[in-house]
């Protein structure tokens, strides 16, 4: 009976759909010390060295350490403290990733208590940790004592792009030594988790704390600077003694379909950046507009589609999401589809958009689409291949929201042809992320095209550690030289 009991993992608290469609809130309200210590206590404690967790973790978190800690103090704030000391070690930035990471297809789809029941839920842990310790001053505390702030005596790197993969290399390079500069195009740092992630899912306050954090290592903040058009890569080569480009993939894909063009067509990009980073949902009170109808058709099936979804039911409009292929190949995460569907956001499945259809005005009217038909041979992503039926159906809308992928902006690259790009758009890179350039990184979306927080901030921290690599290989070069 025991058993059967604890093969079931503690649930967080959440909202109920019906106040929190009326803000911007957080929906999960993340566990209480007493839930987080009933959830540590499933843990079975693997051997750090071999735990399947940590070895499915993008940036290597020992995780059955941190969560031993959690379990072994019975005071919260040692418990706390001691947990996000080791958390630290590896991850700077504990309460984005246990808010954003999708940790169902990593670490806890590799945990071992999974073979048993239900896996650990690393994340709420990891995220429990994160906000106790900022809300009752043990960052801060822990920031002072364990990562002061340092000169820059190793050496000086650029960072271009405050998204996530940019702010884990620039806390890794800053906490050993070196004075690490970013130049982020936007007037706030932050990069996807500003303009793309909606409150609902991290608040802001959550990312500025995660963002001043670095601040206080010393890293420095160059805002409303486009590399390209501001300032150019070659000036900031000469200046810097290496440099990462993570600039992320924020140039949305469109359908190539009559209608596109139509009044109310928002890429997903462009509707979350309106309400996420310009509050376009408090108009008037800031600058930025957004018209959204009484009926919204988003078009896609993965995390961003799922964003713009509940955002447009925040704003009053009765949403579709429609999707070409099967419940079983939507790729957004689990939890944010079954958030969706408490919300009142329906899904169409196996239908593909052929037409945007407008009024006299060139307003959005309707959509058309082809009914898809699946078929049982499955493709490389061992999705089920489909095909049209030659029927088709006019489903009703004011609005259209396109979330079919994102890929890089040409602008660091396009006047340096020394950059070697691949044909999908992507900077080319070696084992160690060095581009074709020497001392030139690159990592992140800009890198694998579209991919997760998570797996940005993988390669943000490898590329921390082959930047430091080359800057004393070279600097021991110079040395030689000199004698």
């Amino acid at each position: 009976m025991k058993e059967a009991v604890t093969a079931r993992r503690v649930p967080t608290p959440e909202r109920p759909p019906e106040q929190r469609l009326r803000d911007f809130d957080e929906v999960n309200l993340g566990y209480t010390f007493e839930l987080a210590v009933e959830e540590a206590k499933r843990c079975l404690q693997c051997p750090v060295e071999e735990a399947p967790c940590a070895k499915a973790c993008p940036v290597h978190i020992k995780i059955p350490l941190f969560i031993e800690k959690l379990r072994r103090y019975s005071d919260a704030r040692t418990a706390v403290k001691e947990a996000l000391r080791v958390i630290w070690r590896d991850n700077l930035l504990p309460a984005i990733t246990g808010r954003v990471c999708p940790q169902e297809l990593l670490c806890e789809a590799a945990c071992a208590k999974g073979r048993v029941g239900e896996p650990i839920n690393i994340g709420k842990l990891e995220r429990f940790v994160a906000d106790y310790a900022r809300e009752h001053g043990i960052d801060d505390e822990l920031l002072e004592e364990q990562l002061p702030r340092v000169e820059a005596k190793r050496g000086r790197v650029a960072v271009i792009g405050a998204g996530p993969s940019s702010l884990t290399c620039a806390s890794e390079l800053a906490k050993i030594g070196y004075k690490v500069t970013i130049f982020e195009a936007l007037h706030k740092p932050g990069g996807v988790l500003l303009f793309g992630v909606p409150e609902f899912r991290l608040p802001k306050k959550v990312l500025e704390k995660e963002v001043e954090r670095l601040k206080r290592l010393g890293v420095e903040f160059k805002l409303n600077c486009i590399v390209g058009k501001t300032i150019t890569l070659d000036e900031i080569r000469r200046e810097y003694d290496a440099v990462f480009i993570a600039t992320g993939a924020g140039t949305p894909k469109l359908l190539n379909i009559p209608g596109i063009l139509l009044n109310d067509v928002y890429s997903a990009n462009e509707f979350l950046t309106r309400v996420n980073l310009m509050k376009a949902h408090k108009f008037p009170e800031y600058d930025t507009p957004v018209r959204v109808g009484r009926k919204v058709i988003v078009i896609g099936a993965g995390n961003t589609a799922m964003d713009a979804a509940r955002t447009a039911r925040r704003l009053g409009a009765e949403v579709i999401i429609a999707y070409r292929r099967g419940r079983e190949d939507v790729t957004a995460r689990a939890e944010e589809v079954r958030h969706a569907l408490e919300e009142g956001v329906r899904f169409m499945f196996f239908v593909t958009p052929i037409e945007i259809l407008g009024d006299e005005r060139g307003n959005v009217r309707a959509v058309k689409f082809m009914k898809m038909k699946p078929l049982e041979e499955r493709n490389r992503e061992s999705k089920r291949k489909i095909m049209p039926t030659g029927e088709t159906v006019v489903v009703e809308a004011d609005t259209v929201i396109i979330a079919i992928g994102l890929v890089p902006n040409k602008l660091i690259w396009e006047n340096v042809p020394e950059l070697e790009v691949t044909s999908e758009g992507t900077l080319k890179v070696d084992g160690d992320l060095m581009t074709s350039i020497p001392g030139v990184f690159a990592g992140g979306d800009i890198v694998r095209g579209e991919a997760t927080v998570i797996e940005g901030m993988g390669d943000g921290r490898k590329a921390a550690k082959a930047i430091h690599q080359y800057i004393q290989r070279s600097k021991h070069q110079q040395a030689i030289l000199k004698v």
